[in-house]
């Protein structure tokens, strides 16, 4: 009998804003390029008000956020678990996801008092992406989040990293998995960021478990996992701890492993302007591949097809319209 999801995500509500800088404004500014750096309400004021790069429209975003979205816009049923606030910017997320044809466990009657989180995205020349986040309420975020029967009703579990920074929303994640694993439902799992497995890997591991079926990461967080320097190395102990896995190697493509085989899928080398989101994009393109009977090499190929075409513009999310050609075109 067919579920009715084909995956459900759990992770961190955040609203995107995103800015155009340059490599300089960071330094000044004393901001880690390249990854993600947690900080407090005041300081992310603080960088705002120093910001006079070009801003970006906002979205409902939080990786595993973009990651259902996608799902949706190529055709497929998702649902979201996460936490706002019942300020403005959680009743825009709460109606940005139902734009998208994500169900949630979300109702604008249940949410609580408290700062929706947010995550300024600065984007610099060389199209790298750097993230300050203040978590706000979804830090908060626990196994009350959870929606049991959303996923016992779905195919796959994907769980978000980036929730391993918070105790509760660690716990929630376990529960998610314990929940899937105890119903036959397929588990997945993103690293989200190579600052997640550089200082809270012990938590990754203990969101992990014996293991999952099916493990995103990139290049740089495999080889932090896995302390090696290579993809052969570093693919013999990712087996130890997923069944399957998908590592994404930026211009290079892709290189995945799905169970048997392992496959080296190249990508349209364009010219990159901004990679937020590319990572959560290639996942959820390759979740609605496998969930639709179509083999990872080729789930990997409509993954970096997307991911390509996303790099060169501005924003986490491509239109409904460019996804639909993609698939035409891939599939």
């Amino acid at each position: 009998m067919a579920k009715k999801y084909d995956v459900y995500g759990i992770g961190n509500a955040l609203v995107d804003m995103e800015f155009e800088v340059t490599a300089d404004f960071l330094d000044k500014a004393s901001i880690s390029k390249g990854v993600m750096t947690l900080v407090d309400e005041a300081r992310q004021t603080e960088i705002i008000t120093t910001l006079h790069g070009i801003q970006h429209k906002r979205s409902c975003g939080g990786s595993a956020a973009n990651t259902m979205i996608a799902v949706s816009q190529f055709g497929g049923k998702s649902f979201y678990s996460c936490k706002v606030a019942s300020d403005e910017t959680g009743d825009f997320y709460f109606k940005d996801l139902m734009d998208n044809g994500v169900e949630t466990n979300l109702s604008t009657s249940s949410l609580e008092p408290g700062i929706t989180g947010k995550c300024i995205v600065l984007i610099t020349p060389d199209a790298d992406r750097t993230m300050n986040t203040f978590l706000g309420i979804t830090q908060t975020i626990s196994p009350k989040e959870i929606v049991e029967e959303g996923i016992k009703n779905s195919n796959y579990v994907y769980i978000e990293g980036y929730l391993v920074a918070s105790p509760t929303g660690k716990e929630a994640a376990i529960k998610a998995r314990k929940c899937a694993e105890a119903n036959n439902v397929k588990t997945a799992l993103t690293f989200s960021d190579v600052n997640m497995v550089n200082f809270f890997s012990d938590g990754l591991s203990e969101m992990i478990g014996s293991g999952v079926d099916l493990l995103f990461c990139n290049e740089a967080e495999a080889f932090a996992y896995t302390k090696t320097n290579n993809l052969v190395d570093a693919a013999k102990i990712l087996k130890k701890i997923a069944k399957k896995f998908s590592v994404t190697l930026g211009p290079k493509g892709a290189f995945v492993y799905d169970g048997e085989n392992e496959i080296h899928v190249l990508t349209t080398q364009v010219e990159a302007i901004d990679t937020n989101g590319a990572g959560d994009l290639y996942a959820g393109a390759f979740l609605y591949a496998i969930n639709s009977g179509i083999s990872y090499s080729e789930a990997a190929k409509l993954g970096c097809s997307a991911s390509s075409l996303l790099v060169t513009q501005f924003g986490a999310r491509l239109k409904k319209e460019q996804v639909l050609e993609i698939k035409a075109k891939t599939l």
